[in-house]
């Protein structure tokens, strides 16, 4: 990407700055490949191993931040790979597919969106803790023992713990934290549906580590507990036996994901369900889970999806009397009301019958074609961005993200069949047209190609 657009990447020495140890430790810093100064190589069944947290500490432990593999987006591949097995093993056991185009296309835009901000920026959650661990840090654990590792394993996921659990309860973190719960189906598709604004708030989190941890060390486990959340959005997998007592598993999250009753603020955990056990919000799968917003929002508009809660804190918020009674709405549950308890009343969740039907609007098949075929361009130029950032100017990178952001917010509209959809859609594709034929896309496909003059 670029080194001013990596979004993993620390400054210069970042972990490796001011770092005590000695000869021995230099020594085998070198071993496992510190003098190389960029990222290290992960051959694919470490990569495989990684989406299960399943890299031990000799295969993923690095002295610098620099060295530190992009352990997420070398997983696409395993991520479509993936989603192809689990549509072919829920066609095998139930004979019908897991999902549907317009959610699937609808959460693969709001992933695609919540990562635009990082072509233009570093990641926030790296560049708070080094500078932390620089100018703050207490004392220094070695970047190179296992103890450090299986520590900032729990570290980490306990940090997440607590932020997963607060953006349930707090409204103004909600609005941003609901656009991951607002697909109606529940699909390897849904763990890439993610928010835009929810990574603004969630670093603060893992400051504290930042005291005595190495960054390269958080690094890793960022990105482990990140990715081991993605096969866990599944309902091909019933239960795994004993590992249901200590692992968050595809069971323990669908009840997360769930909007029945007994499914609500239940079962935080990232990677470990221990903290849910400990702290008194686990919950077992027991009735069949309905997916999706207590209230849902009824859009595949990923904008919408974004926006819209937003805008309903912002209307409640003046029209709720009294200031204490304004900070309320902002910071108390989504449920709070004047002279409720701050989370909200149970009573007041909508029941579930069983007879919810998801939101589903009539659409005709051809036009369902014309919007995948058309996604499957802006993925292309998408990652074709992903791949050239470091050669483009500023004015053209902003220019495509801009124009992927209008194609993504013109399939939801169609998608929904809205009138205004048509309109949009023309002004897209004039404006590809123009900048096409200017030069500012292109394909990493010759067949593409063609296609785009045509």
């Amino acid at each position: 990407r670029g080194a001013e657009a990596r979004p993993r990447r620390g400054g210069a020495g970042a972990g490796g700055a001011r770092c005590p140890g000695g000869a021995e430790r230099s020594q085998r810093g070198r071993a496992m490949g510190a003098e190389a100064g960029g990222p290290r190589d992960t051959a694919p069944g470490q990569q495989l191993r990684a989406l299960f947290y399943a890299l031990p500490p000799g295969e993923s432990s690095f002295r610098t931040v620099e060295e530190v593999p992009d352990y997420v987006d070398k997983s696409i591949p395993f991520f479509i790979t993936f989603i192809g097995l689990e549509f072919a093993v829920s066609w095998i056991q139930k004979r019908e597919l897991p999902g549907r185009i317009n959610d699937g296309i609808s959460s693969l835009s709001l992933g695609i969106l919540s990562r635009l901000p990082d072509v233009l920026f570093r990641s926030i959650d790296l560049i708070s803790y080094i500078y932390v661990w620089n100018n703050c840090r207490l004392f220094e654990l070695p970047w190179d023992s296992p103890w450090t590792w299986y520590l900032t394993l729990l570290g980490v996921d306990f940090a997440y713990y607590c932020f997963h659990r607060i953006s349930h309860e707090v409204n103004i973190l909600w609005a941003a934290h609901q656009v991951h719960h607002s697909s109606e189906d529940y699909n390897l598709f849904t763990a890439l549906r993610q928010s835009v604004l929810q990574k603004y708030t969630s670093w603060m989190f893992n400051l504290p580590m930042a005291l005595f941890i190495p960054p390269s060390v958080f690094a890793v486990h960022l990105q482990f507990n990140l990715l081991y959340q993605f096969w866990i959005h599944t309902e091909v997998i019933t239960k795994l036996g004993p590992l249901e007592w200590i692992l968050n598993t595809p069971s323990h999250h669908r009840v997360h994901h769930g909007r029945n009753p007994y499914c609500i603020d239940k079962n935080y955990g990232g990677t470990l369900i221990i903290w849910d056990r400990i702290f008194g919000t686990f919950e077992a799968e027991d009735a069949k889970v309905v997916y999706g917003l207590t209230h849902p929002v009824n859009s595949f508009d990923p904008i919408m999806l974004q926006l819209r809660p937003l805008a309903h804190i912002w209307n409640t918020f003046w029209a709720t009397p009294g200031f204490c009674n304004k900070l309320s709405v902002i910071f108390k549950g989504p449920g709070w009301g004047p002279g409720k308890p701050r989370l909200g009343l149970p009573e007041e969740i909508p029941v579930i019958t069983g007879k919810e039907v998801p939101f589903n609007p009539p659409v005709p098949a051809h036009l369902n074609c014309y919007a995948l075929a058309h996604f499957a361009v802006i993925v292309d130029l998408y990652t074709e961005l992903l791949a050239s950032i470091s050669m483009l100017s500023q004015g053209t990178v902003l220019l495509r993200i801009g124009f992927i952001i209008l194609s993504l917010a013109s399939f939801g509209l169609l998608m929904e069949n809205k009138s205004k959809a048509g309109i949009l859609e023309i002004i897209r594709c004039l404006v590809f047209i123009g900048v096409y034929k200017l030069g500012y896309f292109r394909s990493q496909f010759s067949f593409l190609g063609y296609a785009y003059e045509v």
